[in-house]
């Protein structure tokens, strides 16, 4: 039995199919909201060289089609007041990734969880403000999972965001 004809598959309808590429003004256009999501349609059309219908019709397109997911500030954490961030590696047992996901989309400080391939199931981002906070999320709230096998932590000491990413 394929794991699509289990009848608890929640699969979505288009598991498996490549999104439509996108061309050059769509890239473009993303490209442009990623360095400013509060910028007007009119300077993005200008910057995209189309008019601005056309970067309308396109910006709804992109968000229809989940190319775009949302518009958010960026938020410096130091500056706001979360001082500590380290990434946790946890190991989980087998076929809990939904249960643990849903505990983790709860825990507070939690900023970012993906399952993976490899040596460690998951790793999740946790952003706290102190050490003492960091050892309450991992030891007191991550381990208690049900699910949770291990976890491992490594203190992030400085970070930077990539300059070669595809939007930039």
């Amino acid at each position: 039995m394929s794991q699509n004809d289990r009848p608890d598959a929640e699969l979505p309808a288009d598991a498996g199919r490549t999104a439509r590429p996108l061309d050059e003004v769509d890239r473009q256009i993303v490209a442009e909201l990623v360095r400013d999501g509060r910028m007007s349609i009119r300077t993005l059309a200008e910057r995209a060289h189309v008019s601005r219908t056309n970067a309308y019709a396109r910006v709804e397109r992109l968000l229809r089609d989940g190319v775009i997911t949302g518009f958010a500030a960026q938020v410096a954490p130091e500056q706001a007041g979360l001082g500590t961030s380290a990434y946790v590696a946890l190991t989980i047992e087998q076929n809990t990734w939904r249960e643990v996901s849903a505990q983790l989309a709860r825990v507070r400080y939690i900023a970012h969880a993906a399952l993976l391939g490899g040596d460690h199931d998951v790793l999740a981002l946790v952003r706290a403000p102190d050490n003492a906070t960091l050892r309450d999320v991992v030891l007191g709230q991550v381990q208690s999972i049900p699910g949770v096998k291990s976890t491992r932590t490594w203190l992030v000491f400085e970070e930077f965001d990539g300059t070669h990413s595809p939007w930039a």
